[in-house]
């Protein structure tokens, strides 16, 4: 009886252990994330880019190495920014709302290189801060590039390279802050005629993964690319691939992407195409078309750049034999531009000599359905593509399902500090730089990672000038101007149908909260 008793608990503690083990991490993912070595994190921002334009996302453009994180990785079809370049920074760094911790120094917010450095990471960066302060002085061992807003992808500074001509420029007297390491440069001009911004900044990631390879430390690669914000710049070959192809006009593209978008999934039954925000494409002359295909053919070209330098620095990762375990999320700073600061009206887009910008048409279908802009706190300023790619962590198509894990459960840039803090066990600073930070809002976007349902915000703020506006569950409220606006999200994502007038009660809660969390903003103390 003793034997039979011994063999009894052994064969049910054996059980136990594989059932905690084994099949409960596979049903729940319970510790899976814990008990694995602390991954790398690469997190790629692009400037100035739709929500529709990239591949995955129904856009033309080729992007084989951004598809290729969302085939076997998870696209978010409900992810937000700030809609505007320097607020979506100041959150996405530190977790917290940009104007409760200092839009444009963060000065009460612990930026992502400052809280993993706690935990043992090598934390790097390269392309656009446009921050007062510089990387290396908030938490960031390494930088290289632009520390401004925007600049000549060629030339940034203002000295014509021997056989160019002078560089197209926004303001004829501005001079663009650049940095290397810690040291700023008033106008870069780099010697190198084959110099171009995407691929610079591509060039000096990859040097930074072969400096440190031999390093124990995880990694913390930070990559901002200027790419593609105004001035339209790209090198020939990569314009020659698009000219031609946007003939057709924005009305018949907007069409096409909303085709593709429903059948991949990225749009639902109740979405509308929003009405055109420019004129109709067949009111322009031939010679007109012609001008705003050569735009759309640079725009495209700019994002095509950036996938090649991703398809680079990916190859460089697996060389390294990191990929299993590198954390790789990809996003939008805001939503495609309209704005026309075309300095150069004489030369043509492409070259060093011109600073131009896409029109309002094309603008709007980067956007696609979604109505409005950058700048503006409607989808088509905020909604932005995101995509998480972790092999070890994130399982990307499922048996026959195409394109990889779709979610639509909502996220904010806040979020992204949140996770990191989560996946590293890291906590967020008390104090930086003797200044008592705020505490971060963002809830990790791990569960989501793992398959789970996660707890929502209770609302989501956005504020940039005159827009405002805030999301509770399905309900958003928008103040373009005077007057609060109401949307279903649910029912009516591309927001056409105002419920201001049949919802007062719900405008007059929700026009209350955004108003006591904007009394939270510095300049309100």
């Amino acid at each position: 009886m003793n034997k039979r008793k011994h063999l009894i608990v052994s064969f049910v503690s054996v059980s136990m252990i594989w059932l905690c083990n084994v099949l409960l991490p596979i049903c729940f993912g319970q510790d899976s994330v814990a008990q694995m070595p602390a991954p790398n994190i690469i997190l790629i921002m692009v400037d100035d880019m739709g929500y529709s334009d990239i591949g995955c996302y129904g856009g033309e453009v080729e992007t084989p190495n951004i598809d290729g994180l969302a085939q076997n990785g998870l696209r978010f079809t409900q992810f937000y920014n700030t809609a505007k370049c320097h607020t979506t920074r100041a959150e996405l760094l530190t977790g917290n709302y940009a104007y409760h911790i200092g839009d444009r120094d963060m000065k009460y917010g612990a930026t992502i290189g400052e809280v993993l450095k706690t935990v043992g990471y090598r934390t790097l960066i390269a392309g656009k801060w446009h921050q007062e302060t510089l990387p290396t002085a908030r938490g960031f061992d390494r930088y290289y590039g632009l520390a401004d807003g925007c600049c000549n992808f060629f030339n940034p500074g203002t000295k014509a390279r021997e056989g160019e001509g002078v560089p197209g420029r926004k303001a004829k007297n501005r001079l663009r802050r650049w940095a290397i390491e810690d040291r700023v440069i008033m106008g870069y001009t780099n010697p190198d005629p084959s110099f171009y911004t995407t691929d610079a900044f591509t060039d000096y990631a990859i040097d930074r993964l072969d400096e440190y390879k031999d390093e124990t430390k995880p990694f913390l690669l930070y990559l901002p690319y200027t790419a593609p914000h105004y001035p339209l710049h790209a090198w020939p070959e990569d314009i020659a691939k698009y000219r031609g192809k946007f003939k057709v006009g924005w009305d018949v593209i907007r069409k096409q992407r909303f085709e593709r978008m429903k059948e991949m999934g990225i749009v639902g039954p109740n979405h509308q195409l929003t009405d055109r925000a420019s004129k109709a494409w067949d009111d322009l002359s031939e010679q007109q078309q012609d001008q705003e295909d050569l735009k759309m053919a640079v725009y495209c070209a700019m994002i095509d750049r950036v996938d090649q330098n991703l398809g680079r620095l990916f190859d460089k990762v697996k060389e390294l034999g990191d990929w299993e375990n590198t954390l790789i999320m990809f996003l939008s700073d805001n939503g495609a531009c309209p704005e026309q600061p075309n300095t150069t009206p004489g030369i043509p887009p492409g070259r060093v000599e011109s600073y131009r910008t896409v029109s309002v048409g094309w603008a709007n279908a980067s956007n696609t359905p979604y109505r409005k802009f950058k700048s503006s706190d409607y989808e088509g300023g905020t909604r932005t593509p995101f995509i998480a790619h972790w092999p070890s962590v994130i399982k990307g198509k499922s048996s026959g399902q195409q394109g990889g894990r779709l979610t639509n459960q909502v996220g904010h840039i806040v979020d992204i500090s949140a996770t990191l803090r989560e996946i590293t066990n890291a906590d967020y600073p008390e104090e930086i730089q003797g200044k008592k930070t705020k505490k971060p809002v963002g809830l990790s976007l791990l569960p989501i990672f793992e398959g789970k349902q996660r707890a929502e915000h209770k609302e989501i703020y956005w504020r940039f000038n005159r827009a405002n506006a805030v999301r509770q569950g399905n309900m958003k409220a928008i103040r373009a101007g005077k007057s609060w606006e109401l949307y279903d999200l649910h029912a009516d994502p591309s927001e056409t149908r105002n419920l201001a007038k049949i919802r007062p009660e719900k405008v007059k809660e929700l026009a209350g909260k955004w108003e006591l969390w904007n009394a939270n903003a510095l300049e309100n103390k």
